[in-house]
């Protein structure tokens, strides 16, 4: 199962879906979607400072105080991963 951590300073993503086998699982894939494009996004599209690492089965972002932009970043990423928890509940779970 993937779980999902959104904290004021940091934002944690971890675990495996388990939906399909590796380089088949679509749940898998769109999470790591939504989550590197926040990365990305984050980083290009304002002028908020973050450290982010990333290992096998494990993303931490530390964001500490993001501007306006930064946090409806971080909002439209939480409601992703909130439709993707919603329909895969036993693959996406939100802590």
């Amino acid at each position: 199962m993937i779980a999902v951590s959104v904290r004021k300073d940091k934002i944690t993503v971890s675990g495996h879906a388990g939906y399909a086998e590796a380089g088949k699982d679509i749940v898998c894939a769109g999470v790591t979607a939504l989550t590197m494009s926040l990365v990305k996004s984050l980083n290009d599209l304002t002028d908020d400072k973050i450290e982010y690492e990333i290992s096998p089965g494990r993303v931490d972002i530390h964001c500490g105080n993001l501007s306006e932009a930064g946090m409806l970043l971080v909002d439209s990423f939480f409601i992703g991963i909130c439709l993707f928890a919603e329909e895969y509940p036993g693959h996406v779970r939100i802590e």
